[in-house]
């Protein structure tokens, strides 16, 4: 079965600073910005910069299950809030992506959906400009995705943890290979 985003999530604009934003030692809310979107598609949370903001309403602060969506720039992608930001807003031009109904829908599922070729085809067509890239609300809404029981969701989230946990063990177990190796070549180069 296929269904849009926006029949299962909202999708809202991040938050619009007026000026170049400054990091403040006690601030009192985070700030999620590009640089914190790293690359296995997770939100980094370590580095926030945190600024003082006066009046922040519930609906701009970001929690812990959102998708936060880069709709500027080469790479269009999403991350999803593995940890909880605590008192936390998005940025713009960033996108925040909230699953509305998890009874139907995993936001982890989504967050790997919207990062899969047809997906990333779909919004690449809808994309604006041509040195850099935007993509409106309305392309995130409209895109279609196909929902299987919440099951069946769980299992492809459990199957992509374990593939990405495969990928980094076989780097180091690479890397390890390569450092036995060299030891071994520089003992037989020293006659040793």
């Amino acid at each position: 079965m296929k269904t849009k985003v926006k029949e299962l999530a909202t999708v809202q604009m991040g938050y619009s600073f007026r000026s170049r934003l400054e990091s403040v030692a006690n601030g009192n809310v985070a700030v999620i910005q590009m640089k914190d979107l790293l690359d296995d598609n997770k939100v980094g949370c370590d580095d926030l910069i945190k600024v003082d903001m006066e009046t922040v309403k519930d609906h701009h602060l970001a929690r812990k299950g959102d998708l936060i969506f880069r709709s500027r720039g080469q790479v269009i992608n999403a991350a999803i809030l593995l940890d909880d930001p605590e008192r936390a807003v998005v940025a713009a031009p960033l996108l925040r992506i909230r699953v509305v109904k998890p009874q139907r829908l995993l936001p982890e599922y989504l967050n790997w959906y919207i990062n899969q070729r047809d997906a990333q085809a779909y919004l690449a067509s809808r994309t604006k400009g041509t040195v850099l890239k935007m993509i409106g609300i309305q392309a995130i809404e409209d895109l279609e995705i196909s929902l299987p029981s919440l099951d069946k969701q769980k299992t492809i989230v459990e199957l992509v943890s374990l593939s990405a946990r495969e990928q980094v063990l076989l780097h180091a177990l690479a890397e390890k290979r390569k450092q036995y190796i060299t030891k071994k070549l520089m003992l037989f180069a020293k006659g040793e």
